[in-house]
């Protein structure tokens, strides 16, 4: 690195290189082959050999030595190399220049990193050194558990040998000489061969393994193993010996050659994961030609399900089924749906068995649960008021109640259900009430009244007696198997007369007290609120009788009495709770509509946390407006509410669909639809304010429907009247109907914009009465003939300019001009037409008597001879009506 020059020359020349360590490891690049004619340029790295001042080059190394313990740690390695080069530096006698501070630091730095990484490849070298001396550590323990395997098979196959020898010697004693001579000569045969395989295994054992520490003679040197050096300046260590389980044969060369392969050539290639798979198929194709066990499952099958569905729960081939099927006569792709009773009939064919589903499944659980007797508790019972229109029942509840609802009604009749809670004056007992209309539009709330109450109160008027929709109460409460109290009510009445009410229910086979029936009945006057307290006497008499009682601490379960949307909150449904407690949060469902309680409302208007049983409440927090008579149910989650919801829709839309569709069965359906299909339709849309009277309106207008004309109900739904609304109505040029409800300022200007008529109504009666109008003008009206007289043709003219002119007698009657006429020859008509000139002499006459003379010309007809007879009448339009 310094030149050096004559002794004689002074001058000291420095270099203008900075002193740098040069890098012990050499790169080079190395081609690899594949198949199919491809390479790849791989670079690979060459570390040289560390070597000190005294140091052989690698040329010059003799034979490795055997391992006989770790070489100690040279420690004084690094130092050595500043003294080893200074000495010829000494005797050189060139004085050299003194290294800078730069210079110091860095070679500093490059003999500490020197010593680390040193110290690091020694540790590395034990570390391998230890893993390798555990490897072979496992590997001469399983040698030895070899060997003693081996051993014990040695000494079962003695130990058999030994048995059959004393079997034989047992054989010579018991079968004679001659057999014994026999087994004798063949039994030194048996013995020797079965000698041979014992004895080889000792000879081909594996010699036991020298011990790591042992030094290797001179064959083992030669033949042996070479040591591997781990790294510059590691330890020696031993090679790995040589599996005795290898097939002998030369090893096959696998794989890429990477930098890692090239550095740890001497590790084991374990199996690549691409050839563990092809075992595993080759494996499980040599299985599958052995029959497999057929498992037998339990199979879930609902009401429909296609071929493929079924084939997969059985975990059998949909091939398999459909062959099945062929065999029974049926074609079937793997995509069509088969009814549960064929499925059914497959799987058992399989040798399954079959657990039958319905979707109707989801409501199981829902209601009638039974109470345990031991946590029940007296309830109120509940009161249905039932009677004919304007027998004075909202009248009574009202005295009842000490309320005036009767003055809000509209037309001074109930058209809605209404439930009410009276506490008792004497027992301080809580009565429920439930009002419902008498009107006959009203039927199905009545049977709803009638089938969630404990109690029936029939409130006949005693100046009127027992009318239609008294006799319709009977029925109800008779179907419901609910006793009935009659109250005769508006006793204070001129001419009221309670004997003969009486006398009126035993014709229905009611039988009261008086009569010595078991029917209470009671005379009041709601105006004068006569006996009032002896109606709520029989009414607690009566609920001690019946031992009413439930529990009041388990899931809520009620009946939704009236429900209707309202535009501030919402839909909100009037509840009666019949089992359990409601409670605001709980999630609730009613008939296809579900929702989580957010507000519950007595009957005076007061927001309360929860009710009990026998309890009216209006219930807020519905997705939609429940129809009225739908049970309502507390269920655990949403997701079991959401199942049964998403069913109970399914089959009201399905029986929508079926019902506007019509039903394809019988010879005798198809016939009515034929005759129903030229009927003409009434289009309306019906909006009313609660689902009750929605339903009254909609079962009168059903009622109105004749074969020739019929309403077409397009829409019904609770609520205001909006745009939607109006949309539709356009399109089919419909009418819209709005009871106690109105229309919101876009929906009337559109309506007004468009031409739509929306009328309004209060009351059902002027509603029906309207629509049956409407209705009456799509009939067609009915043609009467009236006859005016005949007359007798005596001779027929022949005139220019005007045609055929019949001169005729009247024989009876009178004859009109503009008639209409029939020309009848021997007894058959031959003309139908109108009289067009009528003249008695020269003059046109309108009307010509009879026993007179006149002439007589028929439009566009001439054919008219002596003796003919011309009938002539007139025909009236008449409207007709429903």
């Amino acid at each position: 690195m310094v030149d050096t020059k004559t002794p004689g020359d002074k001058t000291l020349s420095v270099p203008t290189k900075t002193l740098t360590l040069k890098p012990r490891v050499e790169t080079g690049t190395v081609r690899q082959s594949f198949s199919h004619g491809r390479t790849k340029q791989v670079v690979v790295e060459k570390r040289g050999k560390r070597r000190l001042g005294g140091d052989a080059p690698a040329g010059e190394t003799h034979a490795p030595e055997p391992v006989v313990a770790k070489p100690a740690p040279v420690v004084a390695k690094a130092p050595s190399r500043p003294s080893a080069s200074a000495a010829p530096r000494a005797g050189s006698g060139v004085v050299l220049r003194t290294l800078t501070e730069d210079e110091r630091s860095a070679r500093a730095s490059a003999l500490a990193d020197a010593k680390v990484r040193d110290i690091e490849e020694r540790r590395l070298a034990e570390e391998e050194a230890k893993r390798r001396s555990s490897k072979e550590g496992i590997e001469q323990a399983e040698r030895e558990a070899a060997e003693a395997r081996r051993k014990a098979e040695e000494e079962r196959h003695r130990l058999e040998e030994e048995a059959k020898r004393k079997a034989e010697l047992e054989a010579k004693k018991r079968f004679g000489e001659a057999e014994a001579k026999a087994a004798t000569t063949a039994a030194p045969g048996t013995t020797t061969t079965t000698a041979r395989p014992a004895a080889r295994p000792t000879a081909s054992a594996v010699p036991p393994a020298r011990a790591p520490g042992v030094a290797a003679d001179a064959s083992d040197e030669d033949e042996g193993p070479r040591q591997i050096r781990r790294g510059p300046g590691g330890a020696m260590r031993p090679a790995v010996p040589p599996k005795t389980t290898h097939k002998p044969g030369p090893q096959k060369e696998r794989g890429r050659l990477t930098l890692v392969t090239a550095l740890d050539a001497d590790n084991v290639r374990e199996r690549s994961i691409a050839s563990f798979r092809r075992r595993t198929q080759r494996l499980k194709g040599h299985a599958s030609n052995e029959p497999k066990e057929k498992i037998i499952r339990e199979v879930v099958i609902p009401e429909a399900i296609n071929i493929q569905e079924l084939a997969n729960r059985m975990s059998e081939r949909a091939v398999d089924v459909i062959r099945l099927l062929m065999k029974q006569g049926a074609m079937h792709k793997i995509t069509d749906v088969i009814d549960a009773d064929t499925a059914q009939l497959i799987a058992e064919e399989l040798g399954h068995t079959v657990k039958r589903v319905a979707a109707s499944d989801v409501e199981e659980g829902l209601f009638d649960i039974v109470d345990d007797s031991t946590d029940t508790e007296p309830r109120s019972p509940v009161v249905t008021v039932m009677g004919h229109v304007d027998h004075g029942k909202t009248s009574l509840l009202d005295a009842l109640r000490h309320a005036n609802v009767v003055s809000g009604e509209a037309g001074g009749i109930t058209q809605h259900i209404g439930a009410y809670q009276v506490t008792s004056p004497e027992s301080g007992k809580k009565i429920t009430f439930i009002d419902t209309p008498g009107h006959a539009a009203f039927t199905a709330m009545r049977a709803r009244g009638a089938k969630v109450t404990d109690i029936v109160i029939l409130v006949v008027a005693a100046d009127d007696g027992v009318m239609p929709q008294t006799i319709e109460a009977i029925n109800h409460a008779k179907a419901a198997k609910v006793p009935m109290i009659i109250a005769i009510n508006k006793i204070d009445k001129p001419d009221a007369k309670p004997e003969r009410v009486r006398t009126e229910l035993l014709q229905h086979e009611v039988q009261v007290e008086s009569f010595g029936g078991d029917v209470v009945d009671v005379e009041v006057s709601a105006k004068n609120k006569t006996n009032l307290d002896k109606l709520l006497e029989m009414i607690a008499l009566q609920a001690e009788l019946l031992d009413l009682k439930t529990n009041a601490e388990r899931p809520a379960e009620g009946t939704v009495i009236e429900a209707r949307l309202d535009r501030g909150r919402g839909p909100v449904a009037t509840v009666l709770v019949q089992r359990g407690t409601l409670r605001i949060g709980d999630i609730i469902v009613a008939g296809a509509e579900m929702g989580r309680v957010r507000a519950l409302i007595n009957d005076q208007g007061v927001n309360i946390d929860e009710a009990g049983p026998s309890v009216p409440v209006e219930v807020l927090g519905f997705n939609g407006p429940p129809e009225a008579g739908d049970r309502l149910a507390v269920v655990e989650n949403e997701a079991r509410a959401r199942q049964v919801t998403s069913y109970r829709a399914h089959q009201k839309r399905e029986n929508a669909a079926a019902s506007i569709s019509g039903m394809r069965g019988s010879l005798e359906q198809m016939m009515s639809q034929l005759k129903t299909s030229g009927r003409k339709e009434f289009p309306l849309i019906i909006k009313a304010d609660v689902q009750g009277s929605l339903e009254a309106i909609l079962g009168s207008l059903e009622k109105l429907g004749t074969d020739e004309v019929a309403a077409r109900i397009l829409h019904a739904g609770v609520g205001g009247i909006s745009e939607s609304d109006v949309t539709l109505a356009e399109g089919f040029n419909a009418a819209i109907i709005g009871f106690s409800v109105r229309a919101n300022k876009e929906a009337a200007a559109a309506a007004k914009r468009n031409g739509i008529e929306i009328r309004y109504y209060n009351i059902i009666y002027d509603l029906v009465d309207d629509i049956k109008k409407a209705m009456s003008g799509l009939l067609a009206p009915t043609l009467r003939e009236t006859m005016l007289g005949n007359a007798q043709i005596l001779e027929v003219f022949n005139i220019s300019k005007v045609g055929k002119v019949a001169g005729c007698r009247v024989t009876d009657g009178t004859v009109e001009r503009g008639a209409n006429v029939r020309l009848i020859r021997d007894n058959v008509v031959v003309h139908e037409g109108k009289l067009s000139t009528l003249k008695r002499f020269k003059d046109e006459v309108k009307e010509v008597q009879s026993g007179q003379e006149c002439g007589m010309a028929f439009e566009n007809y001439g054919d008219m001879r002596a003796g003919d007879v011309i009938e002539c009448y007139r025909v009236e339009t008449i409207q007709r009506s429903l």
